[in-house]
């Protein structure tokens, strides 16, 4: 039994899944999941390309990306692919923008797959017909305006002889429609629908990158829009709104008034640590790129490390300097322990709200928390505190780490032992394509929230945008992007994460933003 079992050959299977209209949290759960498990990743052009960070080590990425005059593959040549990938066996996710069944071929694609005999799931998804209009305050249906809603296309296929769009029926049929790829046949559009009886004063708007930090929005009406394009000039992606939901606008526009809204933000942390940083900054209303410098791996001589840890309890104090100490220390001390009790009596010292919270998060208590969140601040909090002469001291800090805790407290008179608990490394992959777009699109602002970051960002050797702002942590980063020739235009008063977001929000708004 167990022989055939093996002898089996294994089945492939290929989601056709909507990546949504652009914003990360729009992502539905089951496509987080699936993407988890590819083996075999095909993603289009509309995609977030933080999606990909999803994705196992080892997962063959496949850009297909497809915009007008632009096509990495051909529909037919996409067809093929996932069939014979499917074919052989592998687990395969197609990501495509928004919905794949709503204007995006995906019933093509399943066919493909269908006629082939291959194992298919659809996953549906947001689609930005309904999710650009929201994100601009338009509500495509309201009670008081519209209960009618219609979706069509502006981008047919070419091969067709004649429109299967019904201008007439669209001039004429009362409720809100929404056209998704057709702004750059705008003018040729509005010109049916006007010869077809539509108002001139239709109130129209066209959302751009709907739902992600670089939307941008265009007001006109059905007889001016199409100049207000051309003298913009506004380009796809968009997604256009005829009706009169649209004046709803001047009430409803929530997100494009958000305090960071049009700026683009470059966060440097581990690809692990970057979320949480990016996420708040979206909340704001930034456009987040992600170019991770570094990447946390395990001390060179794990050993020593591990033997420190398990001595932990023989301390009288364990000062931590960094949630990535705290997480390196009790991933090792559970591979000892199985009884968190076993650290003892030592009393824990934590440089920065969230190493206190991380510390916290496992119930034990934090018994010394400086007010300043750096070493200097720790052995000041000693000297008020009371004597450390004799006192036995486990430091936990990375590798390359500052001397100057470790110096201070001996000199005060302590018995200081250092515990290296990671290193920081080069991040040498860009999955996301983050680079190349902080290099061809630019940027507003870059973040940097340690040495390390600002010492590896430079070292990728990435051409600095125009006009590029910098924004640093606390005063040690900031000493070290002086020391490399970058000028600070901005500093947290409060040395962690919510400090630098009040900080960069002040700098655009002013005190109290």
């Amino acid at each position: 039994m167990k022989s055939a079992v093996l002898g089996l050959k294994k089945k492939g299977i290929c989601y056709l899944a909507g990546a949504g209209p652009g914003d990360l949290g729009l992502v539905t759960l089951k496509v987080k999941e699936v993407v988890g498990k590819a083996e075999v990743l095909v993603f289009d052009y509309l995609c977030n390309p933080e999606i990909l960070k999803w994705a196992p080590p080892g997962t063959e990425i496949i850009y297909a990306g497809k915009k007008a005059g632009q096509h990495t593959l051909k529909q037919e040549e996409i067809d093929t692919l996932l069939v014979e990938k499917t074919a052989a066996g592998k687990f395969v996710v197609r990501l495509k923008g928004g919905d794949p069944f709503l204007f995006g071929r995906g019933g093509e694609e399943a066919m493909a797959l269908a006629a082939a005999g291959l194992k298919f799931e659809i996953i549906p998804g947001v689609t930005s017909a309904l999710a650009a209009p929201a994100y601009a305050g338009i509500p495509v249906t309201h009670r008081e305006h519209t209960s009618q809603l219609t979706i069509f296309t502006g981008h047919e296929d070419p091969t067709k002889p004649e429109s299967s769009l019904d201008y007439e029926r669209l001039a004429t049929q009362p409720g809100t429609k929404v056209m998704l790829m057709g702004v750059e046949r705008i003018a040729r559009i509005t010109e049916q629908l006007l010869a077809k009886g539509a108002s001139p004063e239709m109130p129209v708007a066209l959302v751009r990158w709907g739902t992600t930090g670089k939307q941008k929005t265009l007001r006109g009406t059905l007889a001016d829009i199409a100049a207000k394009v051309a003298e913009t000039g506004f380009a796809a992606p968009a997604v256009a709104v005829f009706g009169d939901v649209v004046t709803l606008r001047d009430s409803l526009n929530w997100f494009e008034t958000r305090p960071l809204f049009g700026k683009r933000v470059v966060v440097t942390r581990t690809r692990k640590q970057a979320s949480g940083l990016s996420n708040e900054l979206r909340e704001l209303g930034a456009d987040v790129l992600e170019v991770p410098t570094i990447r946390i791996e395990p001390p060179l001589n794990l050993m020593e490390f591990g033997q420190l840890v398990q001595d932990s309890h023989s301390y009288d104090w364990v000062v931590f300097t960094s949630p990535n100490g705290v997480d390196a220390f009790f991933e090792m001390f559970f591979k000892l322990y199985s009884d968190l009790r076993e650290i003892g009596g030592a009393r824990i010292a934590a440089i920065g709200p969230a190493t206190a919270a991380r510390i916290r998060e496992l119930h034990l208590k934090v018994d010394l928390q400086p007010k300043e969140y750096v070493a200097e601040g720790v052995i000041k909090a000693f000297q008020e505190d009371s004597s450390v002469e004799n006192l036995r001291f486990l430091v936990v800090h990375p590798e390359q780490a500052r001397d100057v805790l470790t110096a201070g407290l001996s000199k005060l008179g302590a018995i200081v032992d250092e515990a290296i608990a990671y290193r920081t490394v080069p991040e040498t992959e860009d999955s996301s394509g983050a680079r190349a777009r902080l290099a061809n699109e630019g940027a507003d602002l870059i973040t940097f929230t340690s040495s390390s970051t600002v010492e590896n960002f430079l070292a990728l050797k990435l051409p600095l945008p125009a006009g590029l702002k910098t924004a640093s942590i606390g005063p040690v980063t900031s000493k070290t992007m002086r020391e490399h020739g970058l000028k600070v235009d901005i500093e947290a008063k409060e040395f962690d994460i919510p400090g630098l977001l009040k900080a960069i929000a002040e700098h655009y708004h002013g005190p109290g933003a």
